[in-house]
């Protein structure tokens, strides 16, 4: 998808030791989704999930791995952020919890979309933030001031929204006697260098170092905004028709069904539904019968008004995919368990009904991993339009069977792609690596004959082929003279 070529783009320049990249000559025929063109080539992302990625393609090669290692750190973090909360046992099971659901096959270890990235942010500021009242250390303000700098460059909004509550609540406790504030003094010159990197970082990509890279795109190509109360931008000139169709006739409509106070009850009742689907599913929903308890529970209390105020920060905002809630999973899963803790006390005729109940979780989720490693050599379909914590979201692409054809075939290959009017705009081609002219493969989106031209001449060593997805994705034929 989209997001995830664009993350490429962020891995291969960070693995470089870049932090952008020139424009390229011919940066019309390259313009594509989520990516900066002007005023230098590069990811409109946070660099979050970017670093992760750069990480595993400089360790191991492929930025498969950054996947890997973010997914497994994310699954620690929220074990270690639960043993602030809850009992070391029931930490443990809620970090196994995670490896269920979360690290196995959800869509956020079986693409590069991310969400792991944000969730070890997230479970950072929740257990750093107990331990450091109860025992203010250097080294838990440093975690404190870590957790709060990933969020911020993983998912600004959401983190912003877990982190205004979790700062009223330190800065509450400071009041109480003011010496406190020098234990804040670590997180705070930690944060104040991650603020003074994230603005060179600007400077460089945007040439503003106020400027994010995400604002110059949406202002380059964008027409839909993020929140309720938002209007429309004008609908700017597009160069290609496909980039048109996805900004005014995919994003667009979705915007204006979804904004105003008219569309706000319809958007939360399909996040609080995506969120359930995702996170918590049938199986575990149990956690929640007795959720009134939990509510009323003072062990967890600051945790359930902290969720309050940032589910409803967040409720503000139009968009919404369960890896934008990563900052939150920790939090999630703590009053998961304890609603499985209550629910271990039932009793019906004396039987220890709810013993059994809560037994059952970790049995059932073997059971669904068994049988979810089972689709593959079964063939059994397990695509989905919503993100379970199962469903692949997407079809298979033959793109890389391209690139690795065109690779096998030698020499350097130019490869220029054409739509037709009806094209889908979610099923994007054209995407390159950090470096063009030094690719094997590059892509190109076909203009009009002169500029075609003017591509192909640059690109004079190279064999030039035209590839029409629409009509076969698999067949490549020589660009016509």
């Amino acid at each position: 998808m989209h997001d995830e070529f664009s993350y490429f783009l962020a891995a291969d320049t960070f693995a470089h030791a870049r932090l952008t990249n020139p424009t390229h000559p011919m940066w019309q025929h390259f313009e594509s989704f989520h990516i900066n063109q002007q005023p230098t080539y590069a990811s409109m992302y946070p660099v979050g999930q970017g670093l992760a990625m750069a990480a595993g393609q400089v360790l191991g090669g492929k930025p498969w791995y950054g996947v890997w290692l973010s997914a497994a750190g994310m699954c620690a973090a929220i074990a270690w952020m639960l043993q602030a909360w809850l009992p070391p046992g029931w930490a443990l099971f809620g970090g196994l919890l995670a490896v269920a659901r979360l690290g196995t096959f959800s869509y956020w270890v079986e693409s590069y979309w991310g969400g792991a990235v944000a969730a070890i942010g997230g479970a950072l500021i929740l257990g750093a933030w107990p331990r450091l009242t109860r025992r203010p250390t250097p080294l838990r303000a440093i975690l404190l001031g870590a957790g709060v700098a990933i969020v911020a460059n993983t998912r600004p909004f959401e983190g912003l929204s877990l982190v205004v509550p979790v700062a009223v609540f330190l800065l509450l406790w400071v009041f109480q006697r003011s010496s406190r504030l020098f234990a804040l003094a670590p997180a705070i010159v930690f944060l104040c260098l991650t603020a003074a990197a994230m603005l060179y970082y600007n400077s460089r990509v945007t040439g503003d170092p106020t400027k994010l890279p995400v604002s110059v795109n949406r202002s380059q190509y964008a027409v839909a905004r993020y929140f309720l109360w938002d209007h429309p931008d004008p609908i700017p000139q597009y160069r290609h028709q496909s980039i048109r169709d996805f900004y005014v006739k995919w994003e667009l409509p979705g915007f204006m069904l979804s904004r105003g106070w008219g569309g706000y009850e319809t958007n939360t009742y399909e996040k609080i539904f995506k969120t359930w689907m995702f996170f918590i599913g049938p199986v575990l929903t149990i956690g929640f019968l007795p959720l009134w308890r939990v509510i009323k529970d003072r062990r967890i209390r600051p945790l359930i008004i902290t969720g309050a105020v940032s589910g409803a920060i967040i409720s503000l905002s139009i968009y919404n995919s369960p890896h934008y809630l990563g900052p939150q999973v920790a939090l999630i899963y703590a009053v998961l368990l304890q609603g499985l803790r209550h629910l271990r006390m039932w009793r019906i005729r004396g039987r220890r009904i709810g013993v059994a109940m809560v037994r059952a979780v970790p049995v059932i989720c073997v059971v669904m991993i068994a049988f979810r490693a089972a689709a593959g050599p079964l063939e059994w379909s397990v695509r989905s339009q919503v993100a379970t914590w199962c469903a692949k979201l997407s079809e298979d692409h033959h793109r890389e069977d391209l690139i690795a054809r065109l690779k096998s075939a030698g020499g350097k290959h130019l490869v220029i792609v054409r739509y037709t009017p009806d094209h889908t705009p979610n099923w994007e081609w054209v995407y390159n690596e950090a470096d063009i002219d030094a690719s094997t493969v590059v892509w190109a989106r076909e203009m009009d004959a002169p500029r075609n031209a003017e591509l192909i001449r640059y690109f004079h060593d190279r064999s030039v082929w035209l590839l029409e997805p629409d009509r076969d994705e698999l067949n490549l034929r020589r660009y016509p003279e």
